[in-house]
């Protein structure tokens, strides 16, 4: 039977996002994350009811800010916003980065500051469920306000448009609705800009990423082991008090992990007495860069995590009907800490 998932509450680690990337789950939406999220979109309606003027739910968007639009035009207005940032260029992202970045976009939806309707999500959800991935082009996103694109591309399913990958295949979006017996979705105030403002592209592409580190950084510490006893090193320098004396976390962890992964080796103590006065620096440094590259892997899990369980909409709906426009679309926490993920991979790659 599929593992099912929930959704729409800020507890999804690391390994449970691998599994939304891989597909085969299906997504739940918990009893009190419905509520939230009819909760939250009854604001935006009372709100709109009581003419109230809101960036994003009733005026355009940039510079046309400042412009009222008309009731009657608002459900338009929503759909008009898709089509027109639809515009990524390039070759697709993969199905598992889509597939990732699909479900990272309900949750953060579900999270209960957005104004949208349940209907928008279960739209979503059967969409994820049936593995009908969005197609979403690889380049178009420039992060200051989020990967307004690529996102485009990613909803542009629930209302009969753009294409989605099923088994293999491309399809639009109008048969994979068809193929589940559900009608396009007729967006409502708020909905359009819900759905494509956000960091969710950058951050499944970056959980995928950082998930590759660790399992890099883990066979980094297995080849030094090997190289070790392969050239009859010594296990010196992994030893307890020289890392103790420079504490950093990634270090003392990989001078452990050497240390347990060289016990009982019948090679090492073969050399005892020669005449090598010290190994080269890509077996004694080991602890030390290995060290430093864990060190910048976990900051940007750290940062990923927190970044996929946290609500990037603008304008942000709260409880009691305060509607606030803000910037938690912007991608700089994200784009620093792959910056940073980069730097320590290919560190692993040069001392390998």
């Amino acid at each position: 039977m599929p593992n099912t998932i929930s959704l729409g509450e800020p507890v999804l680690a690391l390994n449970t996002l691998v599994e939304l990337a891989r597909g085969g789950a299906t997504l739940k939406l918990p009893r009190s994350v419905r509520a939230a999220i009819k909760r939250s979109r009854q604001e935006v309606e009372t709100a709109v009811a009581g003419g109230a003027t809101i960036y994003g739910i009733n005026t355009g968007f940039g510079k046309l800010a400042g412009v009222r639009i008309a009731d009657d035009q608002l459900a338009q207005l929503q759909q008009n916003l898709l089509l027109s940032h639809a515009t990524g260029v390039g070759e697709p992202l993969s199905v598992a980065q889509s597939r990732l970045a699909l479900a990272l976009r309900i949750h953060n939806l579900a999270l209960g500051c957005s104004g949208v309707r349940l209907e928008l999500l279960e739209q979503a959800i059967a969409l994820y469920d049936h593995d009908l991935i969005p197609v979403i082009p690889s380049q178009g996103s420039v992060g200051a306000s989020g990967d307004l694109a690529p996102l485009s591309h990613m909803a542009l399913p629930l209302i009969g448009r753009g294409q989605v990958h099923d088994g293999g295949k491309v399809i639009s979006g109008q048969a994979a609705l068809k193929k589940l017996g559900r009608a396009p979705l007729r967006l409502v105030e708020k909905e359009g800009l819900a759905l494509i403002n956000g960091t969710q592209i950058m951050t499944a592409i970056g959980c995928l990423a950082v998930h590759g580190a660790i399992v890099a950084a883990k066979t980094a510490d297995v080849a030094c082991a090997m190289t070790v006893e392969a050239l009859r090193g010594s296990e010196r320098p992994f030893l307890a008090a020289v890392h103790e004396v420079r504490p950093h976390t990634g270090q003392i962890a990989t001078a452990a992990n050497l240390r347990q992964l060289l016990a009982g080796s019948a090679i090492i103590p073969s050399h005892k007495g020669c005449a090598k006065v010290q190994d080269a620096y890509s077996l004694r440094c080991a602890p030390q860069v290995h060290g430093a590259s864990k060190d910048g892997i976990r900051y940007a899990l750290e940062v990923l995590v927190t970044e996929a369980n946290s609500v990037t909409d603008n304008p942000l709906v709260f409880a009691g009907g305060e509607v606030i426009s803000a910037g938690n679309f912007h991608g700089q926490p994200v784009s620093q800490a792959l910056d940073f993920l980069t730097i320590a991979v290919s560190t692993l790659a040069n001392i390998s």
